[in-house]
């Protein structure tokens, strides 16, 4: 599946949005990735999202997107998900299934709650429907270690919120490595896209939501809190709620039948 793998981008307005696409099936499969985007837009993820998620290939079409190249200041998780739904109909997409994780899924919530009839089925991973003491402290925090252009502390301060510690034991390497590489040119989409994190809010409207939803949550998750995941689930009508006890926010590469979990959801 790696050899169908591009990276491709379309136009919005003024700017572009660039998208990995890979995958042969009939069905369409838009994933939409955290704040790690804000650092990494530029880069040619492709062949990298076909392996991590190659369980996907053979039953859907699956398009990664990213944020628009440019974004203006104050840009909304609402915003965001206007600018996706643009996109899948420039690109004649007219129906998904959708998995969002952390920022990702506050954008996928907006999406289905707003535009319900381009929407089959729904993962929301590690993610809230608004601002709590996890995601001001977190986040916060992030901003203004950008803000320093301190790379490093920000990305060991990430990978400290996010994974357990057994993962940060059994690879060491990765710590040592944390911000050695791939400084960003700008911190500024990170920023924008950080406080569209903070003052996200789709809590009232998650009963618009139509699509029948899986919503994982880790129990031990630093970055948005495992409440947000059961508060999610107590607004969604149509969702089920799947709680690892011994991972954090980023159980998506610490649990082993995480994308197994996914598929077999999307498939029943």
């Amino acid at each position: 599946m790696l050899g169908n793998a591009k990276n491709k981008s379309v136009k919005i307005g003024n700017t572009s949005m660039a998208y990995a696409e890979f995958g042969t099936g009939k069905k369409s499969l838009i994933m939409i990735p955290g704040l790690g985007d804000g650092l990494r837009t530029d880069q040619k993820l492709a062949h990298m999202y076909a392996l991590l998620y190659r369980k996907f290939a053979k039953g859907y079409k699956v398009y990664v997107f990213s944020q628009k190249k440019e974004i203006p200041d104050r840009y909304s998780t609402k915003k965001m998900a206007a600018d996706i739904r643009a996109a899948m109909n420039i690109l004649h997409i007219e129906k998904a299934d959708v998995i969002g994780v952390s920022l990702g899924g506050m954008i996928a919530q907006h999406l289905a709650a707003d535009y319900p009839e381009v929407i089959d089925k729904l993962v929301l991973v590690v993610t809230s429907a608004r601002r709590n003491q996890y995601i001001q402290a977190a986040i916060s925090g992030w901003i203004e270690m950008a803000k320093r252009g301190d790379y490093r502390k920000l990305m060991l301060d990430s990978m400290k919120k996010m994974y357990t510690k057994d993962y940060l034991q059994k690879n060491r390497w990765a710590v040592k490595l944390a911000g050695k590489f791939g400084k960003p040119k700008s911190y500024e989409r990170f920023i924008i896209m950080g406080k569209a994190c903070i003052y996200h809010d789709a809590y009232e409207k998650l009963d618009k939501i139509q699509a029948e939803t899986l919503i994982i949550g880790g129990e031990l998750d630093r970055t948005v809190g495992s409440k947000a995941s059961y508060e999610l689930a107590g607004k969604i009508k149509n969702s089920t709620l799947k709680m690892y006890p011994h991972y954090g926010h980023a159980l998506y590469d610490e649990a082993k039948d995480f994308n197994q979990t996914v598929v077999e959801f999307l498939q029943k």
